[in-house]
């Protein structure tokens, strides 16, 4: 059982930026694929980034690319997300998620083949 809590959410204006960080409670974090999502109200939640268990590989929704980066350190059980030129439409209430692989750098997208959810920080971007 993998424990994934949230943290780093507020309120900025746009063009300013933000950093989730996500603590996990696995004994062997190196094993997990992570990523990251977003729930906006009234909309589905969607994948935003994710990072392979080596934490050399990364994938980006094209709606993020080139402002957030995705990172994590298995020394200290994290997976953050560093938000910049933040937009209002990156509003949303976000989610870190693991997923137990074997595959050192399969990054893991799809919202269903997670296997461990947080329960959310809210990010809310003023224009």
């Amino acid at each position: 059982q993998v424990q994934l809590v949230e943290s780093g959410g507020g309120l900025v204006q746009a063009g300013g930026s933000l950093r989730l960080s996500c603590a996990a409670s696995a004994r062997t974090f190196s094993n997990y694929a992570l990523g990251w999502f977003r729930q906006a109200p009234g909309k589905e939640r969607e994948f935003v980034a994710g990072i392979s268990r080596s934490g050399r590989s990364t994938d980006y929704a094209d709606a993020v690319k080139g402002r957030f980066t995705i990172s994590s350190d298995n020394a200290k059980n994290t997976v953050s997300l560093q938000m910049s030129s933040l937009k209002p439409e990156d509003t949303a209430l976000y989610y870190c998620a693991a997923r137990f692989e074997v595959l050192a750098e399969y990054i893991v997208i799809h919202r269903r083949d997670y296997n461990y959810w947080g329960q959310g920080t809210q990010v809310t971007v003023s224009s």
